[in-house]
């Protein structure tokens, strides 16, 4: 399989006055084409920081990151911004959608930062593939709804469909069942996983649950800012 993202050697630190507080101590991983990877860790073990640094929201303390052979190190901010919104989806804890907007506009909205918005045909695919996307995920009769008329699992079943707006090469997914209960996590777990074989996506999703990590395709530790 091809490597989308490498990492190595990374490092990141945080300081508080002079005191450094090192997070994560020299992480070397590999994430291939198509593949779900886990990385498993209590609270406060720096998941959130990796996977932030991973999808260039973070900047690492010392490292490399290569995404498809190529190094992200020396881009501006102009052009991570770009890269970012192209190349990756985001799914978070908390959902992050908009309160003031529909679940369709929500959906569209990573759409709308690309040249191609301002092109007529261009946008109207835009809302044929939100739409759609809504579809998948099981929402189709709720595409008019604000997040306010959702519950938790329909809100993240929104944020994966968000993700996947801009067929992005890999999904990061931040603990995306830690704001639901067991049943609806695992639902909603299992759609992420089932969404992005379907389009055969890199995924890494962080979480502190082994018995949902144990279904992905590799499974990291990351403790005491090492990854195994």
């Amino acid at each position: 399989m091809d490597t989308v993202l490498e990492i190595r050697d990374l490092h990141k630190s945080y300081y508080q006055g002079r005191k450094e507080i090192k997070v994560l101590k020299g992480i070397n991983c590999a994430i291939e084409a198509g593949t779900i990877n886990s990385i498993l860790g209590t609270s406060g073990t720096g998941k959130s920081t990796l996977l932030h640094i991973m999808g260039s929201i973070e900047k690492a303390t010392a490292g490399e990151i290569f995404f498809n052979g190529s190094s992200i190190g020396n881009m501006v901010e102009e052009e991570l911004a770009v890269w970012r919104n192209e190349k990756i989806g985001f799914v978070f804890q908390f959902y992050n959608l908009l309160p003031e907007f529909s679940a369709l506009e929500n959906v569209i909205m990573p759409g709308m930062m690309n040249d191609s918005w301002k092109k007529k045909e261009e946008r109207n695919g835009i809302f044929e593939r939100a739409r759609m996307l809504l579809k998948e995920v099981g929402l189709e009769s709720r595409i008019n709804h604000k997040p306010s008329d959702l519950s938790g699992g329909e809100q993240q079943r929104v944020a994966i469909a968000r993700a996947l707006i801009n067929n992005p090469v890999m999904l990061l997914a931040d603990e995306p069942t830690g704001n639901l209960d067991r049943n609806t996590g695992e639902n909603v777990y299992e759609l992420l996983i089932n969404m992005s074989r379907l389009k055969n996506k890199a995924v890494v999703i962080a979480t502190h649950d082994e018995a949902l990590a144990s279904k992905t395709d590799k499974l990291f530790h990351l403790k005491d800012g090492i990854l195994i």
